[in-house]
């Protein structure tokens, strides 16, 4: 279990390697901005219709992909769980085919008045460093989880793995520099859990990650501090923090330029949904 978790952080480290490069790449050529967007569309997963695409990549990533979940648990093919009733849910689309790429959600610590515990502190108490935390004085209704960022495998092969569960990749006919921008749904999917924090209220983050993703987040100014040790919970992980307002701060520009988008993208829905029906 050990060196197939290593295997996974491997392959996953070499993809998100590759989509700092991406970024580094593109920084004096087109906008980073305007090439994903032009691709992809983000938007905050309200509809039934929308939540059922985010549990389907999920269930293809979690469960069939990586084996993190028995997939038989999940017989409609969507992995879902009991925090999903009141998280806030991202989707990411491929805009020419409607292929759902990515996703990611915000679990709050507090619904409707009532303090839950997230699933980072129900499952993986052991490995936090409670002294940490405690020191962070941290309002409980400013804390929220992030998890559950998934890129579907069909964006993550590369050129020369053709084969996905939607066929043949070269046959949909994406150009190369529409296929470069696969590498930055992983990020997008990471500034729309930023986006989402700072819309609902929530900028005391925290995320069980695997070490390479906070070492390469760090490379674009985003640093999290370790909240405890590793676990194996999904893959060997640890508990990270952060707070909205220093990812922000220390973003690099083109990075926040694409955040600002993606946020604006979100905000659309996210207001709609937060205002008062008569």
């Amino acid at each position: 279990m050990a060196h197939k978790a290593r295997s996974i952080e491997c392959r996953r480290s070499i993809k998100m390697t590759a989509a700092v490069k991406i970024i580094e790449h593109e920084k004096n050529k087109d906008s980073l901005t305007e090439n994903f967007l032009k691709y992809f569309s983000v938007e905050l997963a309200t509809t039934p219709a929308l939540k059922e695409s985010v549990f389907n990549i999920r269930y293809r990533v979690y469960c069939e992909e990586f084996g993190y979940e028995p997939a038989d648990r999940f017989p409609d093919k969507c992995e879902n769980d009991a925090y999903d009733d009141h998280a806030l849910h991202c989707l990411i689309t491929h805009i020419s085919s409607g292929i759902p790429a990515g996703c990611v959600r915000l679990i709050p610590t507090v619904n409707n008045g009532i303090c839950d515990t997230l699933p980072f502190e129900r499952d993986c108490s052991d490995s936090l460093d409670k002294e940490f935390i405690q020191g962070l004085n941290l309002d409980r209704k400013k804390v929220c989880e992030i998890s559950r960022l998934a890129v579907d495998g069909a964006f993550r092969r590369r050129a020369c793995e053709t084969q996905s569960r939607f066929g043949c990749l070269n046959a949909m006919d994406y150009s190369i520099l529409e296929q470069r921008t696969f590498g930055l749904i992983a990020v997008a999917g990471f500034l729309s859990a930023t986006a989402l924090t700072e819309l609902a209220g929530r900028t005391s983050v925290f995320a069980m990650m695997e070490a390479f993703l906070p070492r390469l987040l760090k490379r674009s100014g985003i640093v999290f501090q370790k909240a405890g040790v590793d676990i194996d919970y999904h893959g060997v992980r640890a508990p990270y923090f952060i707070r909205t307002q220093s990812a922000l701060d220390n973003m690099r520009p083109d990075l926040k330029e694409l955040y600002e988008a993606i946020y604006q993208q979100i905000n659309l829905t996210y207001a709609r949904q937060a205002k008062p029906t008569n």
